[in-house]
């Protein structure tokens, strides 16, 4: 399951932050499992910050939008518990602090994508996604917020 493959790649997660505004970081309906906007936040607590394709490159935009799989990793265990309960990645919206006349935003969000295929196999951890550019808060380089199917109890 997905928490002895975090340990097989010798993931180590970070804190989850702490809510940044008035909403709940996970809601649960039925068997879905709505991920409120996650930041690339590192184990020190603090989040890559940067616009990529300006501060950032496109690899670095993409390792913090691994380092947000990670985050999103983290809210969930300190919400629900158990990683194990999620099935699969249904849907994805990822984005990037980008300036206009960015267009390499997909290949950014691949280093989130590619987290959940390496956590939960092709057919499980490939969801829809969309993967798009703004200005994000606080500076912070990705957000993504995400939908996942769970076991039932």
């Amino acid at each position: 399951m997905i928490e002895s493959r975090i340990q097989q790649l010798g993931i180590e997660l970070p804190a989850p932050p702490p809510p940044g505004g008035v909403y709940h970081p996970v809601v649960i309906v039925r068997d879905l499992m709505y991920v409120s906007g996650q930041p690339p936040r590192r184990a020190d607590g603090t989040n890559i910050t940067g616009v990529v394709g300006k501060d950032l490159s496109i690899e670095e935009g993409k390792a913090a939008a691994r380092q947000t799989g990670l985050t999103m990793l983290a809210t969930i265990q300190a919400q629900i518990g158990s990683l194990d309960r999620i099935k699969r990645l249904v849907k994805t919206l990822g984005m990037v602090n980008c300036e206009p006349g960015f267009t390499s935003q997909p290949q950014v969000i691949n280093g989130f994508s590619e987290l959940w295929v390496e956590l939960l196999g092709e057919e499980n951890g490939k969801g829809a996604r969309s993967a798009v550019g703004m200005i994000l808060p606080g500076n912070i380089a990705t957000e993504v917020e995400a939908i996942f199917e769970l076991y039932p109890d």
